[in-house]
């Protein structure tokens, strides 16, 4: 089944995605920073900026959805 169809795997591509463009800003910034403005790949940049401002949110998500395998 595609992730687009099952809520929660459609979260945890969200997350993943999340946690990449943060890891990705956080070591090499102007990759990101080049394309802010572009439509396309900006939504890269703000995932990254949400990775950085709500970053305990996104680690107990991360936590949770571990756990959420784990039990499967």
């Amino acid at each position: 089944m595609s992730a687009l169809f099952n809520f929660k795997s459609l979260l945890q591509v969200i997350l993943l995605l999340i946690c990449s463009c943060t890891y990705i800003h956080a070591q090499w910034p102007s990759l990101l920073d080049r394309y802010k403005d572009h439509s396309a790949f900006g939504a890269f940049w703000k995932m990254a900026r949400v990775g950085e401002r709500a970053s305990p949110y996104v680690s107990l998500a991360c936590i949770l959805m571990a756990i959420s395998q784990l039990n499967n």
